[in-house]
């Protein structure tokens, strides 16, 4: 099979006149057209303009409705499970054909609902319940430690080195993709600040042994720059959201190859529209305080060469929508200046850096054959990140 395209987005360039050659659903080839060989049956998208499927790499498929994390405790699991299996429809007719959950309880399920093709949705690599120290981001500060200690929202609390190995153990025996981890507070915790840095050497490097031990990439949630520099001098990943970087954190994401996901999106709804949605008014308080710092450590971000990673944290109610996770990549272009051929970058050959799966990302030969259709060129109009008319999954049309 083969692919003729008007105008191709690959995650890495952009051509004219492109084609896809695409054998037992993954890309042979992609390129200009005289130089990839056509075989097998024609799909004719001549006159369309293709990308990769997109990629999410931070979101939660919680089920939430609420921006309170208290109704995060509250809800019924079934329930939660339900409205994130509806969320992973709106994914996927949004183009998300792949995505990162970095916390949830239902996730898991959700992820094998989908791959045993039960229920429609985009593959989901999962990390269930994230890892918090107690009095960190993911504890649930207004509550009795012994109400929240074993999982609620979507964190578990760990502390001391051998009950963070224990905890990252269970991950795997869970059988989690990823491990979520939290170096430092957060906007919607009560009572930290994002600049605290949490957990110690010793109790981030047993987390991260762990998890690479059974190869399992890890995130943290780390906003300061000590939290940061903690969680990169011990072997994370990926870190997540990156208030307040500064040049000690960027040499360190240069040396240790890790990805930056900012989550743009997230912070934009909560300063711009939170006090609508009931987000609490600490959370308010602390976003609008972060807001500038963390364009400015993005920017400087991308002028020292830090990969960036698309991801949102939307979780599901009015505020953060699964479904608008495309306002992610609008940012990346609108607030920090990447090109939009970047910024798709960012949302395939880049967020694919994230998950335990070389076959995730851009239309590089080997890859999964997942690709958009969309309804204009959004260099002309950013708008057509949003006007997807088809999904494509391995090769077949999943979504018209």
């Amino acid at each position: 099979m083969y692919v003729d395209c008007g105008t191709l987005f690959t995650g890495t360039d952009v051509v004219a006149d492109g084609r896809i050659a695409i054998e037992d659903g993954r890309v042979l080839e992609s390129g200009p057209q005289d130089a990839v060989e056509a075989t097998g049956d024609r799909l004719d998208l001549a006159a369309e303009v293709v990308t990769p499927g997109f990629v999410d790499a931070h979101l939660h498929l919680k089920g939430a409705r609420s921006m309170d994390p208290m109704d995060w405790v509250a809800d019924d699991t079934a329930l939660s499970a339900a409205r994130a299996v509806a969320d992973a429809e709106r994914l996927l007719d949004a183009g998300f054909t792949t995505v990162r959950d970095v916390g949830s309880n239902v996730a898991i399920g959700v992820r094998d609902a989908i791959a045993a093709e039960e229920v429609p949705g985009p593959r989901v690599f999962a990390a269930g319940l994230s890892i918090s120290q107690t009095g960190g981001h993911g504890d649930l500060h207004m509550l009795p430690r012994e109400w929240v200690k074993d999982g609620a929202g979507i964190s578990e609390l760990a502390d001391g080195e051998d009950e963070c190995r224990r905890v990252a153990r269970k991950r795997a025996r869970q059988g989690a993709d990823v491990l979520k981890i939290m170096t430092t507070g957060g906007v919607l915790s009560e009572k930290d600040s994002p600049t605290q840095a949490q957990f110690t050497d010793s109790e981030v490097a047993a987390m991260v042994e762990e998890a690479h031990r059974v190869g399992m990439p890890v995130a943290s949630h780390a906003q300061g720059a000590a939290g940061v520099k903690r969680a990169l001098e011990n072997g994370v990943d990926t870190i997540e959201h990156g208030f307040h970087l500064d040049d000690e954190c960027l040499d360190l994401f240069l040396e240790r190859e890790a990805t930056f996901v900012p989550t743009l999106a997230i912070m934009h709804r909560i300063v711009t529209a939170g006090a609508d949605h009931g987000v609490p008014e600490h959370g308010l308080q602390k976003a609008r305080e972060a807001r500038e710092a963390h364009l400015d450590s993005v920017e400087r971000a991308i002028e020292a060469g830090v990969p960036i990673a698309t991801g949102t944290d939307f979780i599901g109610p009015d505020l953060v929508p699964h479904g608008e996770n495309a306002l992610e990549l609008e940012l990346l272009v609108e607030e920090v200046g990447l090109s939009v051929a970047d910024a798709i970058a960012s949302a395939t050959t880049v967020a694919g850096r994230t998950v335990p799966d070389d076959s995730v990302g851009g239309l590089e030969a080997g890859n999964y054959a997942d690709f958009l259709v969309l309804g204009g060129d959004p260099r002309d109009d950013l708008g057509a990140l949003r006007d997807v008319r088809e999904v494509y999954r391995k090769g077949e049309r999943v979504r018209q």
